[in-house]
C-alpha cells in the first residue's frame, strides 16, 4: 500500500472521529479511530486545522477543513463526511497536494470543479477523493486558496447525485504555514 492511499485512510480515520459532521451516515455504529494515534493537531486556524501524521514512518503535514455548506441535489442524499485538505509528504517530494473527500464514490470518468472567487480548477476523481487534474497548476491554486474566501467543490457521485460543498478559507494560510514549518 503506498504512502498516498495510507495518508488518506488516515486523514479519512482522522476526519471522520475529530470533525464529522452528525448525519445519519456517520451516526452508524463504526470502529471509530483515535485520532491522536493517526494524526496530530499542530493548531487551529479559523475554519482550517494543522496536521502531522507519520503513516508508515514517514512524515506527513496537511491543513484540513470541512465544508461550512454541502448540498446534494436530490437533497437529502446519505453520504459520508466531506473535507478538503492540503497536504505535504517530503519523503515523496509532495508539497501543497490540494485533495478533497466527497464522501461516497464519485461518478467514473466524471470530473469535479473548484471555484476560488473567478478561478476554476478541474479535479479529477477517483472513488470518493478528488485531486487538481493539472499539476502545474496546483501552486496557483494554493496560492489562490490562501487570498481567497471560500471553495466551492462541484462533483457528481456514482448514482447521480450532484454535490455542492462550500468551505471557508478563514485560517488556510496560518494553517498552511504551520504544516509547512513542522514538514521541512
Amino acid at each position: 500500500m503506498n504512502t498516498t492511499v495510507l495518508f488518506r485512510i488516515a486523514v479519512a480515520m482522522l476526519a471522520a472521529s475529530a470533525c464529522a459532521f452528525p448525519t445519519a451516515a456517520s451516526a452508524q455504529t463504526k470502529p471509530k479511530a483515535d485520532p491522536t494515534e493517526q494524526a496530530v493537531l499542530l493548531g487551529q486556524f479559523g475554519d482550517w486545522g494543522a496536521y502531522k501524521a507519520n503513516p508508515g514512518g514517514k512524515k506527513v503535514c496537511f491543513a484540513l477543513a470541512k465544508p461550512t455548506s454541502a448540498v446534494t441535489e436530490p437533497a437529502g442524499r446519505k453520504r459520508d463526511p466531506s473535507y478538503a485538505f492540503v497536504s505535504t509528504r517530503p519523503a515523496e517530494k509532495v508539497k501543497n497536494e490540494v485533495s478533497v473527500i466527497v464522501g461516497y464514490p464519485q461518478k467514473p470518468g466524471a470530473d469535479a470543479t473548484a471555484t476560488i472567487g473567478t478561478a476554476n480548477y478541474v479535479m479529477y476523481t477517483q472513488n470518493d477523493g478528488g485531486w487538481v487534474k493539472n499539476a502545474a497548476e496546483e501552486a496557483q491554486m494554493v496560492e489562490t486558496l490562501r487570498k481567497g474566501t471560500d471553495l466551492v467543490i462541484k462533483s457528481v457521485s456514482a448514482l447521480g447525485t450532484k454535490t455542492t460543498d462550500t468551505y471557508s478559507l478563514k485560517g488556510i494560510a496560518e494553517a498552511l504555514d504551520k504544516a509547512a514549518a513542522e514538514c521541512k
